[in-house]
């Protein structure tokens, strides 16, 4: 599975746009124009998920493994889906700004994958569906919770509404990626 390089100015450049699309998203004001020109959030090879955080709390997670526009867009768009349409938690409000620290991952393109246990936990991210179910898990939610490989694909199942031992059936379909993390600065 390929890595991703991003350098750090354009990381930054990245971090900053997500920044402004959230506060400019909950505060309800008018979303500045962005001139992009970097090269490397100008791709639309990489998905990305966008993660909100106020100290340990959970305040937003939604993001695409599929690509269909450019990176700068994608993170935008995911910045204020994170903010306002996860299910797990009430949308962000302008009040709690201060406190939101923001994670992205850009993660890598898809790839299936015949021997999921040969997948190193922490490293790589997983995406099973069997059926009309899919779940999605960032490589970094395998470290926060201390998982192996195993205990990874069984938790994705979960997540996906099968049972854990549903990346064991042959009809299901697992796909592995690599994510490059980038974390606020604050």
């Amino acid at each position: 599975m390929e890595s991703i390089h991003i350098p750090p100015s354009s990381q930054k450049r990245l971090m900053e746009l997500s920044r402004r699309t959230l506060e400019s998203f909950v505060r309800e004001t008018a979303k500045q124009t962005e001139t992009i020109e970097d090269p490397y959030l100008l791709t639309s090879n990489y998905g990305a998920f966008v993660s909100l955080h106020k100290g340990d709390e959970l305040r937003g997670c939604i993001g695409t493994c599929f690509p269909t526009r450019p990176l700068y867009q994608t993170v935008s768009e995911m910045t204020e889906a994170a903010a306002s349409r996860d299910p797990r938690v009430s949308p962000v409000r302008a009040s709690e700004l201060a406190e939101i620290g923001i994670e992205i991952s850009v993660l890598s393109p898809l790839q299936l994958v015949q021997d999921p246990l040969s997948l190193e936990a922490g490293k790589h991210g997983l995406h099973i569906t069997s059926g009309e179910n899919r779940g999605v898990l960032l490589p970094q939610v395998a470290i926060q919770y201390g998982w192996d490989m195993e205990t990874f694909l069984c938790q994705t199942c979960l997540k996906a509404g099968l049972p854990k031992n549903g990346w064991k059936w042959p009809e299901t379909k697992i796909m592995g990626f690599t994510a490059l993390i980038i974390e606020e600065k604050r």
